[in-house]
């Protein structure tokens, strides 16, 4: 067989192989009371389409009133969805108006999932919205200068129960998706609830945290040290941001421990990403990192930069996440671990988590934090 030949075989089998990784999963939706008006057009919105609410190769068929199906071919993997009726304004919710958790499913073979909607959002009247922050929660300054991005930011931050009373010191965590942290009038999708946990803890065990809003439309690239399809990368400029510019004023301002070992990042999916970066990129600025479901995948390069890092093996890294997230969350998660565990740092200063069923929202993270805070106190 002939050199050309032996390629084209090769080529072929390859293909072969991708179409067999394929599984057909057929999605299909029975009449439900939810289903009022005959021909709605119904799509998915998940982790397999970026979130769209309403992409129209991911629109379901209508048999006859009230029934629906899809037919996909989808590789194996773990999934998240929630049904649309074109929009996040009509998103499907519980009979009572109240939000419901992002369905899942496992592919690992030809998969018929059946499914019933119980209500859609636009039928209640929005919930009115509270500030839930707590009164040690304050706001640094609304608009707050970035001069690496040309952006201005909102700033926040967790000053201890003790804190204008004494002259103490204390260790910072900086914080990423600042709207999500505190406050659920702010929040997207939900509160991580940081205040509510420190305010259960004696002031010899609170520290500050600083909180940085992201960027809304421009939250992805801001997270990204080197870009996809999303945009051009500006993570480095996020970074020095945090390195030149907050983290000194925070250190002028407010009673910090200012060294790295009292001074650590943390964040989730994309935050959990730029963490990762920010921590090998300045390991002398940030002693200890919360990764928080990262999101690797989006930037795979950040295994070769971890790779060609040199880190003091008292650099602590602290890796979390669920089981159900994505296919890859896990891999990716242990292989960035595996990485920094062949680097001299213990298992203990880098410990690995992973939770089993918890999926990828700010419910997961605040069930996460109080074990991560504990881990970090060790350090203090």
């Amino acid at each position: 067989m002939t050199k050309k030949k032996i390629f084209c075989a090769f080529l072929l089998s390859g293909q072969f192989f991708l179409l067999m990784a394929q599984q057909k999963v057929t999605f299909k939706i029975a009449e439900t009371k939810a289903l009022k008006v005959s021909k709605l057009h119904l799509f998915l919105a998940g982790n397999f389409n970026g979130w769209n609410p309403a992409d129209t190769a991911w629109e379901m068929r209508a048999d006859s009133p009230g029934h629906y199906h899809l037919s996909k071919a989808m590789p194996r993997g773990i999934y998240n969805f929630k049904i649309t009726r074109g929009s996040w304004q009509t998103v499907e919710c519980a009979a009572d108006g109240k939000p419901i958790e992002n369905r899942n499913f496992v592919v690992s073979k030809d998969t018929v999932i059946t499914l019933s909607v119980s209500g859609w959002q636009d039928d209640f009247a929005v919930a009115e919205k509270v500030h839930t922050a707590s009164a040690r929660v304050h706001i640094v300054d609304e608009k707050f200068n970035i001069p690496q991005l040309g952006r201005q930011r909102r700033i926040w931050i967790y000053l201890p129960s003790g804190y204008l009373t004494s002259n103490k010191k204390y260790p910072v965590i900086y914080m990423h998706d600042g709207q999500n942290l505190f406050d659920a009038y702010t929040s997207g999708y939900g509160e991580w609830g940081i205040d509510e946990i420190m305010d259960k803890l004696p002031d010899a065990k609170q520290c500050i945290i600083v909180g940085i809003d992201h960027g809304g439309d421009n939250r992805i690239t801001e997270y990204d040290p080197y870009g996809s399809k999303y945009g051009k990368g500006r993570g480095d400029d996020y970074v020095e941001f945090l390195v030149k510019t907050l983290k000194p004023y925070i250190d002028a301002h407010y009673h910090t421990i200012a060294d790295a070992r009292h001074t650590s990042i943390s964040g989730s999916s994309m935050g959990g990403l730029i963490s990762m970066y920010a921590i090998l990129k300045y390991p002398n600025v940030f002693g200890k990192a919360g990764i928080f479901s990262p999101a690797f995948w989006i930037a795979p390069d950040i295994f070769l930069f971890a790779q060609q890092q040199h880190l003091s093996t008292k650099s602590g890294f602290y890796f979390v996440c669920g089981d159900a997230e994505s296919a890859t969350m896990v891999s990716d998660m242990k292989k960035m671990a595996d990485i920094i565990h062949s680097k001299s740092i213990s298992e203990e200063n880098a410990p690995v988590v992973i939770v089993k069923g918890a999926s990828h929202n700010e419910k997961q993270w605040n069930g996460d934090f109080p074990a991560f805070y504990v881990w970090l106190l060790k350090e203090w």
